[in-house]
């Protein structure tokens, strides 16, 4: 039986059913807030009753900050400023990495805010949370009356002068307790949910405000299970992460729940970080757990926040010492390998390119290379050429294209433009079609391995001397490394194979061995 919930097929591409998690620390109070460093590589959370904020890396647990003014929810900044939700003093304070403390925001007309729960920042640079009244009950916050007679949601807008009162966004008696806050990947739609009504609602995010709301997700309860909807987050394809009984809910962009995560304990908040960001940190009352996913957050304007990166190994020094890749830079490209192309039967196998194909071992040497990535959550992009029946849109301007129409190869829904057994797409792979030899041309790649941000090619497929050899081409003028494991490409021959390998490839590219890339891979 499955740890989690799928309710639909959609939920195994974000997460293994039987996905384990990690208790990374326990002996709380009540925790809260994660949010994780993109450069310093660690998780900060709170403890809102303990009034403590604390710190996890590789080195284990340790206080940073006691006390913390009862913060809940926190993020970074496009600078790396620590922006926290006080429930104690009724503010959204900035931290600069200095640690000077700034009140940004305290006040709407006139009237103290009810307590500020949880934040997020847009691309511009405006802050947005949302003001229950959480903070003024006793344990999580300082029991005292209310000034405001309503629960909103707010924006600070960019380059407001620390103390400037907020911009309200919604009617203000819309939310009973807003709670949790997130953008969609593209930010065209902010997600807003309420621990009291129990439901999401999401708004169409325009120049002059919100507009158009609506009911997102209802009735996230359940008698039998402790939990409601509390904090919540979006994943780079949109989908839409929170709390709720028994652990999280998750919905896709259209608002159905496609799964749930079990968690042991009430789950009020989470963040992805780690290297790869996909490591999933849950604040789970007594305990903070952790979960590996297959898929990251949406690209917040703190997680582009990179360390400059140590240069690029040079074939050169490969040579000279062993060869070293940051996983954490790295995408594997799987190109052409379909049955068209390098197998027994296709279009193509007069070629000589399953003879090749075999003697390269080049199969089982880009599966060994799949699964080595996907354990480091190293993106896998599958590239296929595809035409639909007729080949419309292909250009005879070359005999490569006149050999795929003139064979009827690589047809859209045929055994021949399938993928060869062994290396089929997994759940959290990427595929991107294609209709030329180089798989920059007319495709999306270019703007998955920006998404992903990956500067590093490690290019694989058939055929040697042309799709892969056009790809590194094209990847170095790009600014790519490319990272070429000659035994894991195949072509018509070995004599075509040795000429572009010896020749052409150590002009633009680091030729190595599969061995070598899995060793160097961490």
């Amino acid at each position: 039986m499955s740890m989690h919930e799928a309710l639909y097929p959609e939920f195994h591409r974000l997460i293994d059913a039987n996905a384990p998690l990690r208790r990374i620390g326990s002996g709380f109070e009540f925790t809260e807030g994660p949010i994780w460093h993109p450069v310093e590589q660690h998780l900060l959370f709170s403890d809102m009753p303990g009034d403590v904020r604390r710190r996890w890396d590789r080195d284990g647990l340790r206080e940073v900050m006691r006390p913390s003014h009862k913060g809940n929810g926190m993020t970074y900044d496009a600078e790396l400023n620590l922006l926290v939700c006080e429930h104690s003093t009724s503010s959204v304070a900035r931290f600069r990495p200095d640690g000077t403390r700034e009140v940004l925001a305290s006040h709407f007309e006139g009237r103290e805010l009810n307590s500020p729960n949880d934040i997020c920042v847009a691309g511009d640079g405006g802050i947005w949370f949302t003001d229950p009244w959480y903070g003024r009950m006793p344990g999580f916050g300082v029991e005292r009356p209310r000034e405001l007679g309503f629960q909103g949601v707010y924006r600070i807008p960019p380059g407001a002068a620390p103390g400037t009162e907020p911009q309200l966004m919604v009617d203000r008696y819309l939310f009973t307790q807003p709670n949790g806050l997130c953008f969609s990947p593209d930010e065209s739609l902010l997600y807003v949910n309420d621990t009291e009504q129990a439901n999401i609602r999401v708004f169409e995010v325009t120049p002059q405000g919100l507009r158009a709301g609506r009911i997102f997700a209802s009735g996230i309860r359940d008698s039998l299970k402790p939990g409601v909807p509390d904090g919540m987050k979006n994943d780079a394809d949109g989908n839409v992460w929170c709390t709720a009984p028994g652990g999280l809910w998750v919905y896709d962009p259209g608002g159905r729940l496609i799964g749930k995560l079990a968690v042991p304990e009430l789950v009020a908040n989470l963040h992805w970080g780690g290297p790869d960001w996909r490591t999933l940190f849950l604040c789970a009352s007594t305990s903070v757990y952790a979960v590996e996913t297959k898929v990251g957050p949406r690209t917040e304007p703190f997680i582009r926040v990179r360390r400059a990166p140590p240069p690029a190994p040079s074939a050169a020094e490969a040579r000279d010492e062993a060869l070293e890749l940051d996983a954490g830079r790295c995408a594997l490209i799987i190109q052409d390998m379909q049955n068209d192309v390098v197998m027994e039967g296709g279009a193509f196998s007069a070629s000589g390119a399953p003879d090749h194909c075999r003697s390269q071992n080049a199969i089982a040497n880009i599966a060994r290379l799949a699964e080595r990535c996907r354990t480091l959550g190293v993106p896998v992009i599958h590239v296929h050429y595809v035409v639909d029946p007729g080949a419309p849109g292909m250009t005879l301007n070359a005999p490569i294209f006149e050999g795929v129409v003139d064979s009827n190869a690589l047809v859209r829904g045929s055994w021949g433009a399938a993928a060869v057994a062994g290396l089929e797409p997994r759940p959290g792979d990427h595929v991107v079609e294609k209709m030329r030899m180089s798989a920059w041309e007319g495709t999306a790649l270019e703007t998955i391995l920006k998404a992903e941000g990956r500067d590093m090619i490690i290019d694989t497929g058939a055929w040697t001397n042309m799709s892969i050899e056009h790809t590194a081409r094209t990847g170095a003028d790009k600014g790519y490394v490319v990272i070429v494991p000659e035994d894991a490409c195949a072509t018509m021959s070995a004599d075509w194979h040795r000429a572009s390998i010896d020749y052409a490839m150590q002009n633009v590219a680091l030729v190595t061995s599969t061995d070598a890339v899995v060793q160097a891979l961490r």
